[in-house]
């Protein structure tokens, strides 16, 4: 009586393709991946080409508030060593003039929708200057207490009007309240000032 040989099953291919695909695909859709982010600012626009080169706008000094980064990550506010928990407060203070003060941003009548007449300080520029030996974390805490001044008073002027957060406006009314406070900052090529290199 002969014995019978078992054939053993050979290995099906194609199911382990299957496998190793369903696995990449597992592992792309579970892997968090960094996204990159920046920092919005608008451009100025380009300058006209009847314009000459040495012309510079004539910037009335209390309209600019002058925000310096030294290489050792001091700052200094208008010739003034500042903290960084104090810069926010200085720069909102700047931005709505609250008093009319005459060394801060003048003020101009302008009609703002859903708002009307309304006295801002759209003339005002932040002028941002850091030194090529600023940390890069110096710099980014000094961009987010500029831009949160900003934050704030749109959204205390969004509450009082229309009773949300400025994120929550639409683009019509968002575009009211930024003609309100314009974010103006300006930002000037890291120089040496002395120290780190």
């Amino acid at each position: 009586m002969a014995k019978k040989k078992r054939k053993v099953p050979a290995m099906n291919a194609t199911s382990s393709a299957d496998i190793a695909f369903m696995l990449l695909i597992f592992f792309l859709i579970t892997t968090s991946m960094d996204t990159d982010k920046g920092l919005a600012r608008r451009l100025p626009p380009p300058v006209p080409k009847d314009q000459k080169k040495n012309e510079e706008m004539d910037i009335k000094k209390r309209n600019i508030l002058v925000v310096l980064i030294n290489s050792n990550n001091q700052i200094l506010c208008n010739n003034e060593f500042i903290d960084i928990k104090q810069l926010r407060e200085k720069v909102r203070t700047f931005i709505e003039n609250p008093y009319n003060d005459e060394h801060m941003p003048e003020k101009t009548e302008v009609d703002v929708p859903y708002f009307g007449k309304q006295m801002v300080t759209k003339n005002h520029v932040i002028s941002l200057q850091n030194d090529r030996g600023t940390e890069y974390q110096a710099y980014i805490d000094v961009q987010n207490e500029l831009a949160g001044a900003y934050n704030e008073l749109r959204d205390e002027v969004s509450k009082k009007k229309f009773g949300k957060a400025f994120a929550d406006l639409d683009e019509d009314q968002q575009k009211a309240v930024q003609m309100i406070y314009p974010q103006k900052i300006s930002e000037a090529e890291p120089k040496n000032y002395g120290g780190k290199k």
